[in-house]
């Protein structure tokens, strides 16, 4: 904002300006990258910062795959922190460790185990099983990121949520008779800390049986909420996976873009030490993972 224009203010309200919406939407112009060319060439770059994605698909389309890439990339290009909210034991640092092997010779400016070191660090991992849990974080969060607190310096640009659907699904019509207001207190917190704090909110949603086809689960209410909303799905027996756009604010549904993992079986990896951060009830903890050689590195991870 102008130092020399004072702000627009009556009683308790603060209202932005022209030039304040023009220089807000120039900022929100940036992505994060997921690491997938067909997502970010589809979605024009990647992940808008200031929006809400959603990922949906089938079991086994990867989903997590996706959001393990984000994180990877997003952490080794010096973009920021991650904060990685796992709702199934499904982070994988054997496999952050693959991804980042791969990276174009152009981002090897640094030793591979000191990069490891310092992409891992960049990644706070915490396992959230309830709702509960859930909203008791993204409190944390918001304070945080109201005090300006950064994790060793880099501010966290990027919420991942895998997946949103495992929490907000068992309080749909079940025991909880403020279910479907709990989900859009979760909707309308998720999409503030984007707004407000300019981050990019990465979830994952399942599908579930519709007239006819699947579709993504947690009905009409949730739908309106992702400002993107993409569908991946994967070639049997095969790598070869197709996002296409479900739900976009600027471009039009239906079109898609074909995109490859790496593989995840047949291949061994060796990581001694992979360092990440835990938070505990007390604070946040230093956490080693150490990953031995396997022929899937996406399990035999020993955490201590």
């Amino acid at each position: 904002m102008d130092q020399d224009r004072p702000p627009v203010e009556t009683g308790c309200v603060l209202w932005s300006d022209g030039m304040d919406l023009l220089q807000d939407a120039a900022e929100r112009k940036h992505f994060l990258p997921t690491g997938l060319e067909g997502i970010d060439t589809l979605l024009g770059g990647g992940l808008r910062k200031g929006q809400l994605t959603e990922l949906t698909g089938q079991s086994s389309s990867g989903k997590t795959q996706a959001c393990l890439y984000s994180a990877a990339h997003v952490a080794a290009r010096h973009m920021g922190a991650v904060l990685y909210l796992d709702t199934s034991n499904s982070f994988s640092p054997s496999r952050i460790a693959r991804i980042l092997d791969e990276l174009p010779i152009s981002f090897i400016k640094e030793p591979k185990d000191v990069r490891l070191k310092r992409v891992m660090s960049s990644i706070i991992c915490e396992s959230v099983f309830d709702i509960f849990a859930l909203f008791e974080v993204l409190n944390q969060l918001e304070v945080s990121l109201n005090n300006k607190v950064n994790n060793g310096g880099n501010k966290i640009c990027l919420l991942i949520i895998d997946s949103i659907s495992s929490l907000l699904a068992p309080i749909i019509g079940g025991k909880y008779s403020q279910g479907r207001s709990m989900m859009i207190s979760v909707a309308m917190i998720l999409k503030k800390l984007a707004d407000k704090h300019n981050l990019s909110v990465l979830v994952t949603n399942h599908m579930v049986a519709g007239n006819g086809a699947p579709k993504p689960a947690l009905g009409e209410s949730w739908k309106a909420v992702p400002h993107i909303r993409l569908m991946i799905s994967r070639d049997r027996g095969s790598n070869i996976c197709t996002a296409t756009i479900l739900k976009h604010t600027l471009l039009a549904s239906g079109r898609h873009m074909k995109f490859t993992f790496l593989p995840t079986r047949g291949d061994c990896i060796l990581v001694s030490a992979v360092h990440a951060l835990l938070r505990t009830s007390t604070g946040y903890m230093h956490v080693v993972f150490r990953c031995v050689a396997t022929d899937d590195p996406s399990i035999h991870v020993h955490k201590h």
